[in-house]
């Protein structure tokens, strides 16, 4: 049954007449058949979200309701696609309309005459549940893109065939418990709205390795963790998000733009195609999704890209894989809540944002986690949620960051200051930290070294006692400062410069394995150990710094990983020659 528009204001329509509507179905407006949400029901009143700018329609033209809410097509032909906020594929809706799309247009988010050849799994008689593979669609030589039982289903499969198919041709029949006979095809849907089901939800304890240096050792990130990296304009924030989409060890990778400045996506869209995969030596697109929904887009469909982004990496986490989701900013998405909200003529909350915002962010990282999937097979998957956010003028005590820490667990924060002293990653070690320290500790003992939860808590002793020394430094000057607390200086200088810097465009330097970050770090913590004790022989700290091993642990960056065993010499190098100062000088005296 169609209602009529009553009330057009901005992105918000409110419309009469729509019977038996429901919370979150999906609808479209006027005469130009926009896409729009509904979003509130008051008496015959209904409140409705468009996802297209709303310019050109008026009170009394139809809207009509589509009986369904938000959903995500799921199936072959989803990696390496350009969607937009409600997953339309941006490059094919370009080939249709040119540049500028044109309102109301659409296009099956997969490709309806593409055919994928599928392997069936021989289980043809036995009894299966959501989340059981039926087959294999090598879509990609990066990722196996694995064909399971929809959640919601379960009951006998009758028939089960390989072959090639389009994602809407039948490739089996399901019996269901009431002797329903169902088709099984390659996709299925599923609203994005409603988290998808798992078998248990485990403790993350297997760190995700970036490869960047500040992350692995000082402030590390696990599997199915939460992290939140804020900042001001020109602080890294999408540097850091495309270096861990460029490097994490995950399977999968969804980046969402979301609310981005154009030039910002643009930039994403144009390098990822381009980009090889360092895992794999393939494109990196062939493990990725970019959901991209610029600032200039419609407001409304800046919180459908995030729910469509985090139900696609869902789906991929149920096949059994890691995936890492890259969502920038979501500062973009709480400016478009409190723009609905607003509206709405909702009671504003703080800065105007609505009373729900908190909740909201919450339901969406609460969407990460370390799982074990749906099915027989014991998968384990895990989503790792990974969010910018831009705070005005880098103020932390922002809403939108105060409720995202409540709900994360690691803390980048960005800081300006380095970033303009082309300092990157610009991640301020004196605010950061990191709640899953203890079992990435675990891990980094097993596999890597015993000490470096020890290391790595002397370097930030060592950064925070630089910080007291400088305080000091600008009151009275450096000779006020012993020795000692000279050095402290020069070693927090040498983990600042050495250590913590790292070039992104650098071919060796922009990744950094586990083991080199130990040794990089043992040699700097060894050299200022046995400095220490030289200064505590009589030695001066001049005749130290102009040791001229130093100049190698400033370049240890540069050696690339099949030269690792150098810096590990280093160790004795540095030692042998320090240690023969110190013999030289009691045969001096």
């Amino acid at each position: 049954m169609e209602g009529k528009i009553v009330r057009v204001a901005g992105p918000l329509v409110v419309a009469k007449g729509l019977a038996n509507v429901k919370m979150y179905e999906m609808v479209r407006v006027g005469d130009l058949e926009l896409f729009g949400e509904v979003i509130g029901l008051d008496n015959d009143l209904v409140y409705v979200q468009v996802y297209e700018e709303t310019q050109g329609i008026g009170p009394g033209e139809p809207v009509y309701p589509l009986g369904e809410p938000l959903s995500v097509e799921l199936g072959p032909g989803i990696i390496g696609q350009i969607y937009d906020g409600i997953q339309r594929p941006l490059n094919k809706l370009a080939e249709k309309s040119g540049v500028f799309l044109s309102k109301g247009l659409f296009l099956p988010s997969l490709d309806r005459d593409k055919r994928w050849d599928f392997e069936a799994k021989n289980i043809e008689g036995e009894y299966v549940e959501g989340g059981d593979i039926l087959g294999i669609v090598y879509e990609t030589s990066a990722l196996e893109h694995r064909i399971l039982v929809p959640p919601q289903l379960k009951g006998k499969i009758l028939e089960l065939r390989s072959g090639s198919f389009t994602v809407e041709e039948p490739i089996g029949i399901l019996e269901d418990e009431e002797g329903k006979k169902i088709e099984l095809k390659l996709m299925h849907k599923w609203p994005v709205r409603y988290q998808r089901p798992v078998k248990e939800k485990l403790p993350p304890n297997i760190p995700l390795i970036t490869g960047q240096r500040v992350i692995d050792t000082f402030f590390p990130l696990v599997k199915g963790g939460t992290a939140c990296v804020p900042g001001p304009f020109g602080s890294g924030k999408t540097i850091i998000q495309h270096q861990l989409a460029k490097w994490a060890d995950s399977d999968a990778i969804v980046y969402i733009g979301c609310g981005e400045r154009g030039n910002e996506m643009t930039e994403v869209l144009i390098e990822f195609p381009e980009l090889k995969d360092p895992r794999t030596g393939k494109l990196l697109m062939e493990r990725t999704i970019l959901i991209a929904n610029t600032s200039n887009m419609p407001v409304a469909a800046r919180e459908a890209s995030v729910f469509t982004g985090i139900t696609i990496a869902e789906y991929f986490r149920d096949m059994g894989y890691h995936v890492a989701l890259m969502a920038d900013s979501t500062s973009r998405w709480a400016e478009a809540m409190r723009e609905i909200s607003g509206r709405l003529g909702e009671m504003p909350g703080e800065e105007g944002y609505p009373a729900y915002l908190a909740s909201r962010i919450a339901s969406f990282y609460e969407r990460s986690g370390f799982v074990r999937c749906l099915g027989k097979d014991n998968r384990l998957g895990s989503i790792s949620i990974i969010g910018a956010v831009s705070p005005p003028g880098g103020d932390l005590s922002d809403p939108v960051v105060q409720a995202t820490l409540r709900v994360t667990k690691v803390f980048w924060g960005l800081d300006a200051r380095l970033a303009f002293s082309r300092h990157f990653p610009a991640v301020d070690w004196l605010v950061s930290y990191s709640l899953y320290l203890e079992p990435v500790s675990k891990f980094w003992k097993e596999k890597i070294a015993e000490d470096w939860y020890e290391m790595r808590q002397e370097a930030m002793s060592i950064l925070q006692r630089e910080a007291e020394l400088q305080d000091i430094v600008r009151l009275v000057g450096m000779e006020a400062l012993s020795p000692q607390d000279r050095l402290i200086l020069e070693t927090a200088r040498s983990i600042r410069e050495d250590f913590l810097h790292q070039n992104a465009l650098h071919e060796v330097d922009t990744y950094t394995s586990l083991r080199k970050q130990y040794l990089m770090l043992k040699n700097i913590l060894n050299f200022h150990g046995v400095a220490l004790k030289l200064i505590d022989e009589g030695i001066s700290l001049s005749e130290i710094l102009r040791f001229p091993e130093r100049e190698k642990i400033s370049r240890m960056k540069f050696i690339s990983e099949d030269r690792i065993d150098e810096i590990e010499e280093l160790l004795d190098e540095v030692n042998n020659k320090l240690y023969g100062i110190k013999e030289g000088a009691r045969e001096h005296a």
